[in-house]
């Protein structure tokens, strides 16, 4: 038995599932239910046959909705890992602290190409930080202060599934000085990202050995599911950019979220339009069962 969940940004309609589940029939599945997680909002189809052409009838078909099919088996997961600029935050780190040095558009830009896939991520972190040799340290706190804002959705996610016992880890390409506060504001229990050397109250304009990359981001998540010693199926992993797409790929459920158009196309799951409140919907946890603080 599958689950395809249908969340809407604005409004969902008893048409619009309908609707989508003649799609599943058309497409030559077998429907078996179909019921409201959150009226007007999201809502469950149960259904027997082929996800991958469940994804292709319903992607897409109905406006400023968001699908995601999976197994109905182990859809509460007991693992979030996931990245953190543009995912659990709403900026790039980097991109913004190149503004206090007065270069963010040549470093976003490289960022950018980097989260496209079209660039090595180590090698364009290692170019990035080159750039910010010689800023003041203090523009990292301002940075965190005046910058950095929690993406809609995270701490409702992050803090509800806590609530039922899952294990939440943030893995970042970017930095501790913004990793470990964040963390720790959207509640995250483990963080691992990349430290910056700083030396007499200005950046050296390097990394510290080894670089948190694609490969770190899949081996914390397969050593998180050995040590939990879960099924595959019960982990979810969610990020952005080209780096996540290996622990994406290897998760139970990887979710693209408003995503790079090589990473979307990769995913398990996508959210285009939505927060990551729509996460707790693809797990079926209504609003009364989401944790606030």
């Amino acid at each position: 038995m599958f689950i395809a969940t249908l969340i809407a940004s604005e409004r969902l309609s008893a048409g619009d599932i309908s609707e989508a589940s003649d799609r599943l029939i058309r497409a030559g599945l077998r429907v078996e239910r179909s019921h409201w997680i959150d009226e007007g909002i999201a809502a469950d189809i149960a259904f027997n046959g082929d996800p991958l052409a469940a994804r292709g009838a319903l992607e897409r078909s109905l406006a400023a909705t968001d699908i995601v099919v999976q197994p109905a088996e182990g859809r509460r997961k007991q693992l979030l890992v996931a990245d953190m600029d543009s995912t659990m935050i709403t900026v790039e780190c980097i991109d913004e602290l190149a503004d206090y040095a007065g270069i963010k558009p040549q470093i976003a830009d490289v960022t950018e190409r980097a989260m496209r896939g079209e660039l090595d991520f180590a090698d364009a972190l290692d170019a990035r930080v080159a750039l910010l040799k010689g800023l003041d340290e203090g523009a990292i706190a301002r940075c965190l202060e005046e910058r950095v804002e929690i993406m809609p959705g995270a701490e409702l996610l992050v803090r509800t599934m806590r609530g039922w016992g899952a294990t939440t880890i943030l893995v970042s390409g970017g930095f501790t000085r913004f990793a470990e506060p964040v963390a720790d504001r959207i509640g995250f229990e483990r963080v691992l990202a990349n430290r910056l050397l700083i030396e007499d109250g200005v950046l050296t304009g390097k990394v510290e050995k080894p670089i948190v990359d694609s490969s770190t981001k899949q081996a914390t998540l397969e050593a998180a599911i050995g040590h939990l010693d879960i099924d595959d199926h019960l982990s979810m992993a969610v990020g952005d950019g080209a780096n996540d797409l290996a622990m994406i790929r290897r998760a139970g459920l990887g979710v693209a979220y408003h995503a790079k158009p090589i990473v979307a196309q990769a995913a398990g799951a996508r959210i285009d339009h939505g927060d990551l409140s729509a996460l707790l919907y693809a797990q079926g946890v209504p609003r009364s069962g989401w944790v606030a603080d």
